[in-house]
């Protein structure tokens, strides 16, 4: 919190000037790997990127982006773009989703909070239905804090317990659904082994039930809330674990994309709709992919989908997904409290600020960045502009995206000298590499590299500075590995594909006309992280940061 005395005023920088317009890329998804052929940034041509790495080797440096670097709870937490934004916004580091949610388990805060309070009012006579990804990937959920909450639960008071699972294969190796249903339905016959008639309802793969983001698709939401909430899915059958190896069988499935199912009792009803009088909580605790459910949970106004019934019902989300349309409103872990970003102090010292991604990451370089706030701290000085991303096709079909478009606002917003600061974040490497198609990733990190020279360039023609960094890695290596580093093989001997995030280091480069020629990375940081970035940020216009930033990555050398 800003304590009395306190003071938005940022004091001078000794050394480097005020007044040249920083340019701020992000890379989404491009992290530093051995090169080989499975390190998509290795194969494109990226001659930019290149020059950047190979041209000035103390202005181009790594940083950590991953794990407790980013408030995750450990160094085996791959980074993700809403943490990573946070920390590259917020120049500190804040305990993150998993962290908090394991925090409040461990301490057992989540039970005395307004949240179950409020859901634990259905136990008596309704069903607490937990709706959320079956994994152990850390990224979007976990299902060891299922497990525990699944316990706490029982023990005070659920009588009448119904699991909406969702499959990975994303975060998670492809095929791991099985196991992960086994050991859910190994703890859910040892609650009913105490009486509590508990079971799992209904499921459905991620990315094609529930779990889309950004508005991209409603359709994706509508089949999980036919199979969750009314208790209706194309397929039906007796145990999920049947489902779930039933529906694997055919062909070219993969978790990722299972159809919606539910479970259905002796005479074909389904075990688990979500009925008046029922308590909901949607167990991620990753925002992105649980947005779009929340409002449907929770609106009575609601347009996007025709939703046929709504049973009147106490809904809470594990973690609050969106701080300022403050949904869902009821939530069983407070998030962090991000104040004092980056962004708020510049915009209060006049750095006039332009920010533009398409809609899959504009989030990023505007919520998440600004501590995870919506809108603008001050709309003379802001200007944030979303392209829209394609939707009804996977990314890898038009892997370019709109890293073009971008670029050119960028270009565009730096040549009209109207702005201080442009803030941009390309999603190729990160949303095509998801994909897991490498020939498509090639082309996007080629795309991403082009439109990091049209913002160079225009850099160049104004006599600014540019950073450019990345969030977290993805793209840099599409296969998984054994312990030693060597692909693994599936049973076909073909190689099994890395789709998710990595735990590499991104790099942070910087250079431009407009830097102070003394200016280098400094050497002397233990382990720096996304969050070092801020401090290096406000440096580079002309600004000390605030005393409790994490320091910068710069210094300025006297000749």
């Amino acid at each position: 919190m800003a304590s009395s005395g306190f003071s938005w005023t940022l004091p001078d920088h000794p050394k480097l000037p005020k007044g040249k317009p920083v340019a701020v890329v992000v890379l989404d998804g491009w992290g530093e790997a051995n090169a080989d052929q499975y390190n998509c940034i290795h194969v494109a041509q990226t001659p930019v990127m290149d020059s950047l790495k190979n041209g000035a080797p103390e202005k181009w440096r790594l940083v950590k982006a991953h794990g407790t670097a980013v408030g995750l709870p450990s160094d085996d937490d791959m980074g993700n773009s809403e943490v990573g934004h946070n920390a590259l916004g917020a120049g500190r580091i804040f305990a993150q989703g998993a962290k908090l949610v394991d925090r409040a388990l461990a301490s057992g805060k989540i039970y005395e909070g307004d949240g179950f309070n409020y859901i634990k009012e259905s136990f008596e006579n309704g069903t607490l239905h937990l709706i959320g990804l079956l994994s152990d990937g850390g990224v979007h959920s976990r299902l060891d804090q299922l497990q525990l909450l699944l316990k706490g639960a029982s023990e005070r008071g659920a009588k009448r317990i119904r699991v909406h699972i969702l499959t990975d294969g994303r975060d998670v190796l492809d095929g791991s659904s099985v196991g992960f249903v086994e050991t859910l339905e190994n703890d859910l016959s040892q609650l009913r082994e105490k009486g509590i008639d508990a079971q799992i309802a209904s499921g459905g793969g991620r990315m094609y039930v529930t779990m889309d983001r950004y508005e991209n698709d409603w359709d994706v939401v509508k089949r999980g809330w036919d199979a969750q909430v009314l208790g209706e899915a194309p397929h039906k059958f007796k145990s999920a674990l049947e489902a779930v190896k039933t529906l694997r069988g055919e062909p070219n499935a993969n978790d990722q994309y299972l159809p919606p199912f539910v479970i259905v009792d002796d005479s074909g009803k389904a075990v688990g709709p979500v009925l008046d009088g029922d308590a909901v909580v949607t167990i991620n605790f990753r925002a992105d992919r649980m947005v779009m459910l929340a409002k449907a949970l929770e609106y009575a106004d609601f347009d996007k989908f025709d939703r046929v019934r709504v049973p009147k019902i106490r809904y809470a989300g594990m973690l609050q997904y969106d701080g300022e349309l403050k949904l869902p409103s009821r939530y069983l872990v407070s998030p962090p409290e991000i104040e004092r970003t980056s962004g708020e102090y510049l915009v209060k010292n006049g750095i006039r600020t332009f920010a533009c991604s398409e809609t899959v990451k504009f989030g990023h370089v505007t919520f998440f960045w600004n501590g995870n706030r919506s809108g603008y701290f001050d709309e003379t000085k802001e200007e944030y502009v979303e392209i829209p991303s394609d939707s009804g096709i996977t990314f890898n079909v038009a892997p370019k995206m709109k890293a073009l478009e971008i670029a050119e606002k960028a270009r565009d917003a730096l040549l009209s000298g109207k702005f201080d600061q442009v803030r941009v974040n390309l999603p190729n490497g990160d949303m095509v590499g998801h994909t897991g198609d490498i020939e498509a990733t090639v082309v996007a990190c080629k795309a991403a590299d082009e439109a990091v020279k049209i913002i160079l360039d225009a850099v160049e023609q104004v006599g600014g500075i540019y950073l450019v960094t990345a969030d977290h890695g993805n793209a840099e290596d599409m296969v998984k590995r054994n312990k030693a580093g060597k692909p693994l093989l599936d049973k076909s001997g073909g190689i099994q594909i890395l789709t998710s995030h990595t735990l590499q280091p991104v790099p942070v480069a910087i250079g431009g006309p407009g830097l102070h020629p003394g200016v280098k990375f400094r050497n002397d940081i233990q382990t720096p992280g996304l969050a070092n970035v801020a401090a290096t940020v406000m440096n580079l216009h002309g600004f000390e940061a605030p005393a409790d930033y994490e320091t910068t990555l710069i210094e300025v050398a006297d000749n």
